[in-house]
């Protein structure tokens, strides 16, 4: 078996999302003290390579990150490189992802390489303003394909599973709203519009204008990893066991986490061990 990390390495220096802090790490003890070292980290839970649950961006106490099953964050699934497709603030769209030479079967895990994770920091192309604010991102086509598709779940290699322009950024960097605004020759709110769909557990009919990709696409089911990484260049348009391994906490809504391609493991199905203790 080879296994290949889709993860960035975590350190004082990694980003949070536009508006969240960073991480600190800190000494409790030294070891010159009495001969064990122990350290404390604070830190944002949508910091270096994450997944988020549904808790995140969705109504009631369902999808914690102790609520997802290893069958459900491990399975088949597949890598898929846009990157000579989109650049700046472009709209991802599923036929780029069925024009890529690995095919997307339903219930796959899906991993889309933009390209971005190069301006991520620590790389030689480091640049966190573009890698956060500037990356390409989907519509409404691209999540209802991925919902048609029964995809598990998505990762993508840039700071959001939503376009920039179609979060909170918009508010945060009037000035990039500016650009991005002359770039496509409308206002955001034209480009983006306002999306709708019915509450899960009221019934309510919600009328929305961000964050498409976590709102509307959570409390579906379709949940996401952010700031995917590491070595994903050596395995584009390549089929595999992908897995994640955040904590398992009870009432966490995302968690850092280690995302890893399996190759050479056979044919078998990925399917829960029955008979074991659930917790």
């Amino acid at each position: 078996m080879q296994m290949v990390d889709l993860s960035h390495r975590m350190s004082v220096h990694t980003p949070g999302w536009v508006g969240y802090a960073g991480n600190k790490m800190y000494y409790a003890q030294n070891l010159q003290t009495i001969s064990i070292v122990a350290q404390r980290i604070d830190t944002a839970l949508h910091v270096g390579t994450h997944i988020d649950g549904a808790l995140h961006a969705t109504d009631g106490r369902d999808g914690d990150m102790a609520s997802y099953p290893l069958e459900f964050l491990v399975n088949k699934g597949v890598i898929v490189d846009i990157s000579d497709k989109v650049g700046d603030w472009d709209i991802i769209t599923p036929d780029m992802i069925t024009a890529a030479p690995a095919k997307v079967e339903k219930g796959d895990i899906l991993i889309l390489h933009t390209g971005y994770h190069r301006y991520y920091e620590g790389c030689p192309q480091q640049d966190l303003v573009r890698y956060f604010c500037m990356h390409p991102g989907g519509k409404l086509p691209l999540l209802e394909w991925m919902l048609d598709m029964q995809i598990k779940w998505f990762g993508i290699d840039c700071g959001s599973g939503d376009h920039p322009m179609n979060t909170t950024i918009r508010f945060m960097r009037r000035d990039l709203r500016k650009q991005f605004e002359e770039t496509v020759g409308m206002v955001v709110e034209e480009f983006f519009p306002s999306y709708e769909y019915t509450h899960k557990l009221s019934g309510r009919k919600v009328k929305n204008n961000v964050f498409p990709f976590h709102n509307y696409a959570f409390q579906e089911g379709l949940i996401h990893a952010e700031n995917v990484g590491g070595d994903i260049d050596k395995v584009l348009n390549t089929r595999a066991l992908i897995g994640a391994f955040p904590w398992k906490y009870e009432g966490l809504e995302s968690c850092p986490c280690r995302i890893i391609a399996f190759y050479d493991c056979g044919k078998a199905e990925v399917e829960a061990f029955r008979g074991t203790a659930a917790r």
